[in-house]
Formats: structure tokens, C-alpha cells, sequence
């Protein structure tokens, strides 16, 4: 697929990147502030009064409808993200960016109206994107999109990310070109799904130790994250309050179980127990999907069977089956042994049944 550098202007001011619009034939064209009611976020944002909306989770993503030829985005970031871009429903292009500027989306479309959405795939821990508007025709209006009836969450690591899915060989080293969180097993189970979805994943983490630390648990952890507003770019908490998931999926615990330090199933189930228990108190009742990674090792799925005994009293938390040995070497891993689009499939593959199963979603 073509990829290009975010065009065109460093600007020198926010009030410069508010109100810069794009010059169409119609003549100047017009800004509209992301917290326009006909823009729509999904996933965790924060919103400041001037009409910016900033966030770093993987997967969040802008959508609207818009009439015209043309649209673009007034976006900034803290470092360098990538960005899958779809109009009208297809893939049109991936871009990156990192200084202040004004991106054209697309150009030159049929007369009419235009659905576009602008999906962020890179995860939190490489920077910060904070939205200022949309740039459209000078003649254009925005509708919204409307929510999809269904929404799934899903809690989990570099798998969810879809960390080095765009490689086909193990070997090959990881860089965030080849980062896509909407080739991974959590978006492709959504689509599969008609659903919305948030992902709240961040690589290298664990319910409670991070890859390769040297100790049973980190400061840092997935349940020490999982109720900010930000991944990596600051502490606020998260009110739990921009959606409500009818299905909660868990995918963790390939990050706890590496080598050098392991620990005991109950430090493991205790954290796990503590986010199972976090999300009640915030979603009541909502049906949790927990997962065995398809890496799982000897540890991992001994711990994974002492949670099972100790959720099996609360008749809404299900456990997935292990997923054994279906990524091949050669088929299906990408860069770093992580899954490539072909290995993700896999995976989304053996979590669709479950799913349809536990909310009674129909098969295709």
C-alpha cells in the first residue's frame, strides 16, 4: 500500500492551526473544530475548551459525514503516529506525522456526500495526537456518523496493537511502520461484528509485570493503566463514561509469564481479579471475555486455569480455549514473532465462535 508523509505546513501558532482551511475551487474553504457536534470520537479523548481533542490510545478513531470534493485534518503530535485513512468505507491510505500541520485526507471526490474516518494505529507509548478540526469545501456541511449498535473493549498488549503485523518474517525487526492495530485479531473480530470498538492495549505489558523485568511485578502494568485517560502521556483517570461496551475482552498474560522472573498464579489472578472487578463497578454486569494467548506458555495457561476456578461463580466471565499452536513459523508470524495479518486472522478466527456464542451475535 502507498504510504506518504503528512503535507504540508509547519504552522506557528494554535490559533494558525484553528483556522487554517483549504482553498478549493469554490474558494476559501471552511474549519470545523473537532468538538463540532457532527464530528464523533471513539475511544478515549480529552476535549479543551478551544475545540481540541487530544488522546494516544491505538485504535481511536474520527468519523463523519461530509458533502464535497474535499477534507483534510488540522493534527499535531508529540512525536510520530500513523494514521489508516478510509473514505466512504475503503481503505484509502495510510499516513504518518509528527510536527503541527494541515493534511489533506482526500482530493478531487465525486459531488455529493462522504463518509470519512480517521483511525490512529499506532499505540500510546510513541505520542500524543491532539485533533484541532476538520478542513472541508466552503460550501460543505457535516453530519454524524451514527454509533453502530454493537461495542466491544478490548484490554490487552503488542497482539492487540497488531505490533509488527505488516512484516511477513519473524526475523525482521519491529518499526512502527509496520504497527497496525486495525490488521489485529480485536479489529477484525469488530468488523466480523458490525461493532464499535476501543482498544485499551500498550505493548510489552502485563495484568501485573512487564516483558523481561526483573522482578514478579511491575510499577507499571496494564491494571495500573487501565483507568487513565492516556496511555503514556499522562495520569488522569478515566470516568468510564465516552462509551459502554456490551462485551469486554481481556488478552493479557504473555508479558507476565516471560522469561527471567515469574509470578505465582495467585499474583497473576489477583491483578486479573482486581481489573474482572474494576470493570463491574464501572459497567455492571457486562459479559468478560477472557483469553489465553496463543503464545501461552506452561506457566501462563496453569494460571489461566486457577482464574478459571475463580471467576466460575460469576456466570458473565467466560474463558476462551487456548489457541495451541495455531501461529506457524513461516505462515504467519511478522516481525519480532509477533502475528502478521495472516496469524491474526487465525486468532480472530477461534474468538468469533466464542463471542457469537456467549452474546448471541449470528455467524456470517
Amino acid at each position: 500500500m502507498k504510504t506518504k508523509t503528512l503535507l504540508t505546513v509547519l504552522l506557528a501558532s494554535v490559533v494558525a492551526l484553528q483556522t487554517l482551511a483549504t482553498t478549493t475551487s469554490n474558494g476559501r474553504g471552511k474549519f470545523f473544530k473537532a468538538t463540532d457536534s457532527n464530528i464523533s470520537f471513539t475511544g478515549r479523548t480529552l476535549s479543551a475548551d478551544d475545540g481540541r481533542v487530544s488522546f494516544d490510545w491505538t485504535g481511536v478513531y474520527l468519523q463523519t459525514r461530509f458533502t464535497g470534493r474535499n477534507i483534510g485534518v488540522v493534527i499535531a503530535e508529540t512525536d510520530t503516529a500513523w494514521y489508516n485513512v478510509f473514505i466512504d468505507g475503503k481503505l484509502k491510505d495510510k499516513i504518518f506525522g509528527r510536527e503541527p500541520h494541515a493534511v489533506s485526507l482526500a482530493e478531487k471526490l465525486p459531488a455529493g456526500r462522504h463518509e470519512l474516518k480517521l483511525q490512529r494505529c499506532t499505540e500510546g507509548q510513541y505520542s500524543r495526537t491532539t485533533v484541532y478540526g476538520l478542513n472541508a469545501d466552503a460550501l460543505a456541511t457535516l453530519t454524524p456518523v451514527a454509533r453502530k449498535s454493537r461495542f466491544i473493549e478490548v484490554y490487552g498488549d503488542s497482539y492487540t496493537c497488531g505490533f509488527g503485523v505488516e512484516s511477513n518474517r519473524a526475523e525482521d525487526p519491529f518499526l512502527l511502520s509496520t504497527e497496525n492495530c486495525n490488521d489485529a485479531y480485536a479489529c477484525l473480530v469488530a468488523r466480523y461484528f458490525d461493532a464499535d470498538y476501543a482498544l485499551i492495549a500498550h505493548s510489552g505489558q502485563g495484568i501485573i509485570r512487564d516483558w523481561a523485568a526483573e522482578k514478579t511485578s511491575s510499577p507499571i502494568n496494564m491494571l495500573v493503566r487501565h483507568d487513565r485517560i492516556f496511555d503514556d502521556h499522562d495520569t488522569l483517570r478515566y470516568a468510564f463514561d465516552q462509551y459502554h461496551p456490551d462485551l469486554v475482552i481481556i488478552n493479557l498474560g504473555t508479558n507476565d509469564f516471560s522469561p527471567v522472573a515469574i509470578p505465582t498464579p495467585d499474583e497473576f489472578t489477583g491483578n486479573y481479579l482486581s481489573l474482572i472487578r474494576s470493570l463491574r463497578s464501572h459497567y455492571g454486569n457486562v459479559p468478560i471475555l477472557c483469553v489465553t494467548p496463543h503464545s501461552a506458555s506452561t506457566y501462563l495457561l496453569a494460571a489461566m486455569q486457577e482464574l478459571g476456578k475463580k471467576v466460575a461463580d460469576d456466570h458473565n466471565v467466560y474463558m476462551a480455549e487456548p489457541m495451541t499452536d495455531i501461529i506457524r513459523y513461516g505462515y504467519d508470524f511478522g516481525a519480532s514473532w509477533h502475528p502478521n495479518k495472516q496469524g491474526q486472522k487465525k486468532i480472530a478466527m477461534t474468538l468469533i465462535p466464542r463471542i457469537s456464542a456467549i452474546m448471541h451475535w449470528p455467524i456470517k
